[in-house]
């Protein structure tokens, strides 16, 4: 495989914080692990990755000034974020008659976009859920001794408790599902190259003993022309099988050049393998840890529906006090894990880009 350093760089596997199985790193036959904090931070740095956060910025921007509520409830970001397009993409596996697995993993990419389209959706909503929250702890400024405000505390706390966690919106089990699906179709590009190096290796063995078969039966026809050279009324009959020799000689080294033709084709048809393989990859470990993310970020949720609910229930002042104080605490820290886990949404996007690009320049052969 050649030269892709960018893949190391912004593997999500280097995911601060983002712990990785013994099976995962068993697995791992495609990247490094060395100072993974710095590389994680480098990839925020990236022009790329400024251009298709401010993109997409700019797209939910639209979308607001759209909409009558102030934050929208669905994103779809994948038609303004995914590159190439997918039209263009269909186009090219047709017209070029593209191996069905790399048409496979275009199709996965174009999946995982839409996945990140649905978590980008629970993230909105649960900061449009999260707003009451950050009413009543500017009501909890104010004095709680104040019937109405307290009241009004209470009916924000308990409208929050009703609604349902906007990051159920996808569950631990469709990340098992999707992790199982791109795991099937790892195995399946990886299978699929060692097969057609393994033909290749063959074929390569084969040849070189074709090659010195070839030498020995030249050296035998020499030898046979000098000895027919001193008798020349056998030499003249003998003329004419030398020739149809020579023919067949050639007619095999014609078929060597097409040999050769057919083998850069098996070899390119790897490359484009290896480079989608890699892709699927970090499809893997992105969704993987964004599941750890989601699902930390629900059982926050959960957490707060719950403390909130007490506080309604038992409506005592003390204690709605007390917990508004961890409200408070946590609520700073609560955002900012939602901001991370939006900017690895955007990180997913620019790689998925960014492997498709590689799989297409391999395909029409740009990298060569």
């Amino acid at each position: 495989m050649r030269n892709i350093d960018w893949l190391k760089l912004i593997s999500p596997s280097r995911t601060p914080g983002g712990g990785r199985s013994g099976k995962e790193c068993d697995e791992d036959n495609f990247s490094d692990n060395p100072n993974v904090s710095e590389e994680y931070l480098k990839a925020f740095r990236t022009k790329s990755y400024i251009e298709i956060c401010n993109k997409a910025q700019g797209q939910l921007g639209n979308r607001r000034l759209s909409s009558s509520s102030s934050l929208p409830l669905f994103m779809h970001l994948t038609g303004h974020l995914l590159e190439p397009r997918q039209e263009t993409i269909t186009n090219m596996t047709e017209s070029l008659h593209v191996h069905h697995l790399l048409v496979e993993y275009f199709e996965a990419s174009l999946e995982a976009c839409l996945y990140c389209d649905t978590i980008l959706e629970g993230i909105y909503k649960t900061r449009l859920a999260y707003r009451k929250i950050k009413r009543v702890l500017k009501l909890s400024k104010m004095e709680l001794d104040c019937t109405d405000t307290e009241q009004a505390i209470c009916g924000d706390l308990a409208s929050f408790t009703l609604q349902r966690n906007p990051l159920s919106i996808m569950t631990p089990g469709e990340f098992r599902d999707i992790h199982d699906r791109y795991m099937v179709l790892l195995h399946r590009l990886k299978s699929k190259g060692t097969k057609i190096r393994g033909r290749l290796r063959f074929k390569r063995i084969f040849i070189k003993v074709g090659g010195i078969g070839l030498v020995i039966s030249l050296i035998a026809l020499v030898i046979t022309l000098i000895s027919l050279a001193f008798h020349s009324v056998l030499g003249i009959v003998a003329a004419p099988n030398m020739v149809c020799c020579l023919l067949r000689l050639f007619g095999k080294r014609k078929k060597s050049v097409q040999g050769k033709q057919n083998t850069r084709a098996s070899e390119r048809l790897c490359e484009q393998l290896d480079v989608a393989a890699r892709g699927v990859y970090i499809l893997i470990n992105d969704f993987d840890t964004m599941s750890r993310m989601v699902r930390r970020l629900h059982d926050e949720v959960e957490h707060w529906k719950a403390v909130a609910n007490v506080c309604v229930k038992n409506g005592s002042c003390e204690i709605l006090k007390q917990d508004l104080r961890e409200f408070q605490a946590q609520y700073s820290s609560f955002q900012n894990q939602l901001e991370e886990l939006e900017e690895h949404i955007y990180l997913c996007f620019l790689t998925i880009n960014r492997c498709r690009s590689l799989v297409i320049d391999e395909i029409r052969g740009k990298r060569s």
